[in-house]
């Protein structure tokens, strides 16, 4: 998934900050910068654009008035030194609101919601490419990875990180396992622990509160229990 996004601000500090951060995701693809709602219109009524990095509070047209014009919006991400239009910026279905100055990390969780929102579209249309060639975001080791779905075997929370099993490696990366579970398909993983998120096609056995998946034992949290027996019994 390669995603065409634009960004719409009016002041040029802000722009070269979210450039930046758009060209060490390779999820997305930069196709404009804008520095008005008018010149962000144009480009999206002539382009493919997924998603818009989006200024609230801009001369002549704000970012809310923009989006409320479209009809059919794409996923909107607003960046605005305004926390106070929070509220109003989720009732046009906001994919998030990030109050600068913004990190990098806090970035990457807005896009990481988007890609989840732009599969989930996918998979409902029709339109999507095929479940094995689907991305998960993790940002490790001062890099940004590209962790296919059907790669990853589990998620272990570690106090204010969380570690990525894969087939081929171990990554860690500063973030929350909430977060994580919520930017995951939920037809692929399953969360079974407060400290625990597994790949449902990676489960080798069940054992009594444990489950296998590689040479690791995942421990099952009793609250957690309900959610895995449900799934097991429509595997039957």
């Amino acid at each position: 998934m390669n995603l065409p996004s634009i960004i719409v601000d009016d002041e040029p500090l802000a722009r070269d900050v979210l450039v930046k951060y758009i060209s060490d995701c390779p999820m997305l693809e930069l196709v404009s910068t804008c520095k008005s709602a008018f010149e962000a219109l144009e480009v999206i009524n002539n382009q493919a654009v997924r998603i818009v990095f989006l200024d609230i509070n801009m001369p002549k047209l704000s970012g809310l008035s923009m989006v409320r014009s479209l009809q059919n919006p794409p996923q909107v991400i607003f960046t605005t030194a305004y926390p106070e239009y929070a509220v109003e910026g989720f009732e046009v279905d906001a994919v998030d609101y990030l109050v600068k100055p913004f990190s990098f990390d806090r970035f990457m969780k807005a896009v990481n919601k988007a890609i989840a929102r732009e599969e989930y579209i996918r998979d409902k249309t029709g339109n999507g490419a095929e479940e094995d060639k689907k991305y998960f975001l993790i940002k490790a080791d001062g890099k940004i990875y590209q962790v296919e779905h059907n790669d990853i075997l589990y998620f272990e929370a570690l106090g204010d990180y969380v570690q990525v099993i894969t087939t081929a490696k171990k990554l860690v990366t500063h973030d929350t396992l909430k977060n994580v579970e919520d930017n995951l398909p939920v037809k692929r993983f399953l969360r079974v622990h407060r400290s625990f998120i597994i790949s449902l096609e990676k489960i080798e056995f069940v054992e009594g509160n444990r489950v296998k998946i590689g040479v690791d034992y995942i421990p099952v949290g009793q609250s957690y229990k309900t959610n895995l027996d449900a799934y097991l019994a429509d595997q039957n």
